[in-house]
């Protein structure tokens, strides 16, 4: 008796997890189709399109690099400290992808160009206790490196090994050792 017992209540919480599975499942779908209708709504495809050079130029004409920011700031601390520069479009502060903790710098994205050139006065500021470093931002070039050194490639480099065995043909290394009894 305490088997059946044992394997129907067993039975009921598969049921019961399973409709909360079913629950769960709807709850997702309703969220997807919201996301979707606000993405199509909205004018802007759920994909950011692929911006053309003069785009980035002209969006980083109006941009600033913002330098030694506080790990602890967030983006409203740094919306409140630029805010009479002018209207903010965007505020990103840069985290490291592995940990998820702040780089310590900022990118901050105005409306006009004029906000740009009034956070460049506010260089050398104190935000949160740090003396930060504002700067334009400058825009990226394909294929152009900012140092000097070699473009890395991808994956690990091949390098070819050759393999010299002692006691081979041709082998002209150190002479063989000795063995003997050497007090020195």
């Amino acid at each position: 008796m305490s088997d059946d017992q044992e394997i129907d209540s067993i039975n009921e919480r598969i049921k019961q997890i399973e409709q909360e599975a079913q629950k769960i499942r709807e709850m997702q779908n309703e969220v997807e189709k919201q996301f979707n209708s606000t993405s199509t709504a909205s004018g802007s495809p759920a994909i950011p399109p692929t911006l053309s050079f003069e785009e980035k130029l002209a969006i980083d004409g109006r941009s600033v690099f913002v330098g030694n920011v506080d790990y602890s700031a967030t983006p409203d601390q740094l919306e409140e400290h630029f805010r009479g520069c002018g209207a903010i479009e965007r505020v990103t502060i840069l985290t490291d992808k592995y940990s998820g903790h702040p780089k310590g710098f900022a990118y901050i994205q105005f409306t006009e160009v004029e906000g740009m050139q009034n956070a460049v006065a506010l260089d050398d500021s104190l935000f949160l206790g740090r003396q930060i470093k504002v700067m334009s931002k400058r825009t990226n070039k394909p294929g152009i490196s900012s140092t000097n050194r070699p473009p890395r490639g991808r994956g690990r480099a091949r390098v070819i090994v050759k393999y010299v065995y002692p006691g081979a043909r041709g082998f002209r290394g150190r002479p063989p050792r000795r063995r003997g009894f050497s007090p020195y």
